[in-house]
């Protein structure tokens, strides 16, 4: 599980993510882990993932073979995603299968988007919503929401201010989220 979180705020953008890996009960902590940040950059943007942990190489090596990918807009990070469902399967050999009452395959994974263009969620049945503020996925999400929510409107916090104090509060109340944090903060075109 994890705490990844997107801050829109004066001009700038950050995201920012715990690094703490779980197995079951077992915990994988940074000093333990030799590539524990959660957030890796592609296609002028910064993309973070939960869910199971291969997602975090397939969504990249899949992003690294994508032609052409469009992620300006809600409707072309859709199209963009969509067209990469077909691709997770036969490629990377995603079972897309989720409860028998939904009405589409699911990609089995929910990711936080942040580029010059605005923040976006991209969740399993490839819905996408973009963010006026800030927003969070993971185990630590309702925590780090909440601190987020508390503190946005204070005229002296930037966005990497507010996304550090979403990851903290994360990580302080959600086992599976913890310390240190990576974050990385771009302009709003």
């Amino acid at each position: 599980m994890t705490t990844v979180v997107v801050v829109k705020k004066g001009g700038e953008i950050t995201i920012a993510a715990d690094s703490q890996s779980t197995f079951g009960d077992t915990r994988l902590a940074a000093p333990f882990d030799a590539k524990w940040n959660k957030i890796f950059k592609a296609h002028g943007g910064y993309f973070s993932i939960c869910g199971s942990a291969a997602h975090d190489l397939v969504l990249q090596a899949a992003l690294k073979k994508a032609k052409t990918p469009d992620f300006t807009s809600r409707m072309a990070i859709f199209e963009s995603f969509r067209k990469l469902h077909p691709k997770l399967k036969e490629d990377y050999f995603l079972k897309p299968d989720e409860e028998d009452e939904d009405a589409y395959e699911s990609s089995q994974m929910t990711v936080l988007l942040a580029n010059p263009h605005g923040i976006f969620g991209i969740y399993s049945l490839r819905e996408v919503y973009e963010f006026e503020r800030f927003w969070a996925i993971g185990s630590g999400r309702d925590y780090a929401i909440g601190a987020m929510q508390a503190v946005y409107g204070q005229d002296d916090l930037s966005s990497a201010d507010i996304a550090r104090i979403g990851v903290e509060t994360g990580c302080t109340f959600d086992v599976s989220s913890s310390l240190p944090m990576t974050s990385y903060t771009l302009k709003v075109e």
